[in-house]
């Protein structure tokens, strides 16, 4: 489970993602697409592949799809996101 966790935030637009998605508020695909210039196709690819680490749980909303981070993730993958979305504000 690690190694596709990281695997998932290795890739910069999902890692912006996740950092959009810090905020605690749900984004929808098309708020996410605006603000990192993807496409609607890339950007729910994307998403699908933070739903199927665990990082999001989403909603359909209507004709859209929002997501949030995982209120539910273990705290151990709690504190490992934590700990990548505060690193890369050092490096960034």
């Amino acid at each position: 489970m690690i190694v596709t966790v990281l695997s998932a935030l290795a890739e910069p637009t999902r890692l912006s993602a996740m950092r959009l998605l810090a905020d605690g508020s749900e984004h929808c695909v098309c708020e996410l697409m605006r603000k990192l210039g993807a496409t609607q196709s890339r950007m729910s690819r994307h998403m699908q592949v933070l739903k199927q680490a665990g990082l999001v749980v989403d909603r359909r909303d209507a004709q859209w799809v929002r997501y949030r981070i995982n209120p539910d993730l273990p705290p151990a993958l709690s504190r490992l996101l934590d700990a990548v979305l505060a690193s890369e504000e050092v490096w960034a």
